[in-house]
């Protein structure tokens, strides 16, 4: 099993680890309760988490959306629950946020504190973040000295500026032409007080931006490494040396494109293939624009798994996708062992 710090990471992770799946009652972005949940690998003293789980934005609606009052609290929660289970290493992709509150939310659940001129705690979101003249960390768990965080983050963007947080990714998450630029003024002036909690705190960091400003908060207030999300995975899971001494590599993707390229899981599996002169096939559940640049970094050949034509809920069918794979599969096989005996 193998992901790239985005959707399934948690999945793959625990059950490619030998690990399980922890369910907790926990916050979402507009802080109503839910169940999320993150995998705990025992051996390793590692949690895998997403902090989509939690704070995605596939967890409200699009009508409900409100960038001002998102908040990534439910994030902290999941990290304080593993914390207090014993762990002390942390993998967590930051993909999917429905957030722009630079992880003041999640810091909160962590016991830091962020107050306001009459020293009371701000509102939770970005909403906040205006108001924000003060923080204190004496409450913060102490726990959070003996632990590391590997962070998934495959964006570059600086936490302000008109490639930041604000601009790039608050449209999506609800925010208008006049409360973007208000916004990032808001979360600049957050970043200054910030120096005065961690000196290093820089807001053009690459990444910075990532997850409305998550990244930032992971790499300054509690000393993340951000990373490509399938160096990552590459990494934990060992996958470098089954390759090596593999006869054929075969990867996939739900849809290759002209993003495969950019950090997604095929492109790592491709470039480790190319490393030790290993013949890479992809498979896929369709074929968007820009797939040729697969060939490009390192898939040899790729195939759809579409038999025929169907709509999107019969392919996304958990046994039509099985058949189709197999089916696609087989007659891929097939062609190499025509061409080549060794398989």
């Amino acid at each position: 099993p193998l992901a790239d710090g985005g959707e399934g990471t948690t999945e793959a992770l625990a059950k490619g680890l030998g690990g399980e799946l922890i369910y907790i009652n926990a916050k979402d972005p507009l802080l109503r309760d839910i169940k999320a949940y993150y995998g705990i690998i025992k051996k390793e003293n590692l949690a895998v988490m997403e902090m989509a789980s939690a704070s995605g934005i596939t967890l409200i609606k699009e009508e409900e959306r409100d960038i001002l009052k998102s908040t990534t609290f439910g994030v902290g929660e999941m990290i304080k629950d593993a914390i207090n289970k014993g762990i002390r290493n942390f993998i967590i992709g930051i993909g999917g946020s429905a957030t722009n509150d630079c992880g003041t939310g999640m810091l909160r659940a962590l016991g830091f504190e962020f107050l306001d001129k009459d020293n009371n705690e701000i509102e939770f979101g970005c909403k906040g973040l205006f108001d924000c003249v003060k923080i204190e960390s004496k409450n913060a768990l102490k726990e959070l000295k003996d632990c590391s965080f590997n962070i998934a983050c495959d964006v570059k963007n600086p936490l302000t500026g008109k490639n930041g947080c604000s601009y790039i990714y608050g449209p999506q998450k609800g925010g208008t032409k006049e409360n973007i630029p208000l916004m990032d003024e808001a979360i600049g002036n957050f970043a200054e007080l910030c120096k005065t909690y961690n000196k290093d705190a820089d807001p053009e960091f690459p990444g910075a931006g990532a997850a409305g400003g998550l990244g930032f908060a992971f790499k300054y207030f509690l000393n993340a490494e951000l990373k490509p999300g399938i160096d990552i995975i590459i990494d934990k899971t060992g996958i470098e040396e089954k390759i090596k001494t593999s006869n054929l590599v075969i990867t996939g993707e739900g849809r290759l494109d002209n993003q495969t390229s950019m950090g997604k899981a095929p492109s790592g599996i491709a470039a480790l293939s190319k490393k030790y002169n290993k013949p890479c096939i992809a498979l896929s559940g369709c074929i968007g624009d820009g797939a040729n640049i697969c060939n490009d970094i390192g898939i040899d050949a790729y195939f759809p798994i579409l038999q025929n034509v169907v709509t999107l809920d019969e392919a996304l069918n958990k046994e039509n996708a099985y058949k189709n794979t197999v089916s696609t599969t087989i007659q891929v096989m097939n062609l190499i062992k025509t061409f080549n005996n060794k398989f």
